[in-house]
């Protein structure tokens, strides 16, 4: 029985099967028919013995190994490798079921390839996760052919692998020289016009045609008996802090993603270009409680806090204490910071029962408030109101969209800086945001 139990009979045996019923049946109106039908049983039981016969015979004719990167990265997509080994003499025919891990509820995962005789090919396929975590695969079935394609026998291997899912570690990829890269504005990432210098004093130069003359360095220049300039570079070390609000107004879903996801895609993005300005990158989240707190550091392995830290950021559905937070930041940041806040105003009455406490933040360090733009009512505002229903929804999107501009115009009263833009512009923005505020010498 342990030789049966990796047969399959394929469909071409039954669709066989069928047509010689049909000519049985036809066979009463015409009796030639009979013997046609008889002769078909026969020649198809000794094509299925047959074919049972050179697939089934031997051992390992078929070899394979699904390879796994050692993590995925959130929201983008990630390959699969299958390395399929034919070691039969003859050209193999192959339907490939991978039990993908549940989260991407998909049934009807299958490939169907063939490899030429003694032959290895490989494979690749693509799974895009959109939430983080453990993700199990379970067997990798190879279901193997000859070219009669009456039966198969199935070959499983690599029984159960995990691959953790983590922050769009692939984004530092894309983003991590753009801010010094001349092609940057391709990205989306804008040329800010300096406003001055910051006083960070670098060297002294020769000065070149071009440079600042109110840099002039007199007392150089008159030793030296031809123009000097004292060159200035950006303020390091400055402390970049990312908060991500993790309440439930950060689970709403945009594309597969959840709020919460984009704010945490943005934080290690964001990081990894506050290290690579030389300052500092730090972060925390926040709800009920205060968590995943990793202190703003410029050290080696300060990227892989960030990104252990951010892996374990899941919402607790409660209702956000801005209060705590504001409490832990007076404790614990004394350095005046750059706060780059994730959160999200859908009311102006929602943003006016936590301003006191934003208020508060903004007078010791320099917040930035990022929150987004409600994308699904996009399609409410533009298409045309036919019916008082449609006018209705119409107004009340407005009034929504209207409001949000009004957030942001509160905020800049209190000297509070917003970035209020859509999820897939998020990264952009917030690096975008970083970048002027550096080159404006606001910190």
């Amino acid at each position: 029985m342990k030789l049966f139990k990796p047969l399959y009979i394929q469909p071409r045996f039954f669709y066989a099967g069928i047509g010689i019923v049909v000519l049985f049946g036809l066979s009463y109106f015409v009796p030639l028919l009979f013997n046609i039908a008889q002769l078909s049983i026969l020649v198809l039981a000794l094509l299925f013995v047959l074919d049972f016969l050179i697939v089934f015979i031997g051992k390992n004719k078929i070899e394979a190994r699904r390879i796994l990167p050692d993590k995925f990265s959130n929201g983008d997509k990630n390959i699969i490798d299958l390395n399929i080994n034919n070691n039969y003499p003859f050209s193999i025919y192959l339907e490939i079921i991978d039990e993908i891990p549940e989260q991407f509820q998909v049934r009807d995962f299958k490939i169907k390839d063939a490899i030429a005789p003694r032959k290895t090919k490989s494979i690749q396929y693509h799974l895009k996760p959109t939430e983080r975590g453990e993700y199990h695969f379970g067997d990798l079935n190879v279901y193997a052919s000859s070219a009669l394609k009456l039966v198969s026998k199935r070959f499983t291997f690599n029984h159960g692998a995990m691959v953790p899912t983590y922050p769009s570690f692939k984004q530092l990829k894309k983003f991590e020289l753009l801010n010094i890269n001349q092609n940057a504005l391709e990205y989306g990432l804008k040329k800010v016009r300096r406003l001055g210098h910051t006083m960070e004093f670098e060297q002294i130069k020769d000065y070149v045609l071009g440079d600042d003359l109110r840099t002039i360095n007199w007392k150089a220049t008159a030793k030296r008996n031809q123009l000097m300039v004292n060159q200035f570079q950006d303020e390091k070390s400055q402390p970049i802090y990312s908060i991500i609000d993790k309440g439930r107004v950060m689970k709403m879903p945009f594309n597969g993603l959840s709020l919460l996801d984009y704010a945490i895609n943005a934080t290690l993005v964001i990081s990894n270009v506050v290290l690579k300005k030389h300052d500092k990158a730090g972060m925390l989240s926040f709800s009920k409680k205060i968590e995943n707190i990793v202190v703003a550091q410029r050290r080696s392995s300060q990227m892989q806090l960030i990104l252990e830290s951010l892996y374990n950021v899941k919402t607790d559905f409660h209702e956000s204490d801005f209060s705590r937070l504001y409490g832990n930041i007076k404790r614990h940041i004394t350095q005046r910071s750059l706060i780059l806040m994730y959160t999200n105003f859908e009311t102006l009455d929602g943003l006016n029962r936590q301003l006191p406490y934003l208020k508060a933040i903004a007078k010791s360090h320099l917040l930035v408030v990022i929150f987004f733009k409600n994308t699904e009512l996009n399609s409410l505002i533009t298409q045309k109101a036919e019916t008082v229903q449609q006018i209705y929804d119409k107004v009340i999107a407005e009034k929504f969209d209207f409001e949000k501009r009004l957030i942001v115009n509160e905020l800049k009263k209190y000297g509070i800086y917003s970035i209020l833009t859509t999820p897939e512009n998020l990264t952009i923005d917030t690096i975008n945001k970083y970048l002027e505020i550096k080159a404006r010498g606001l910190l």
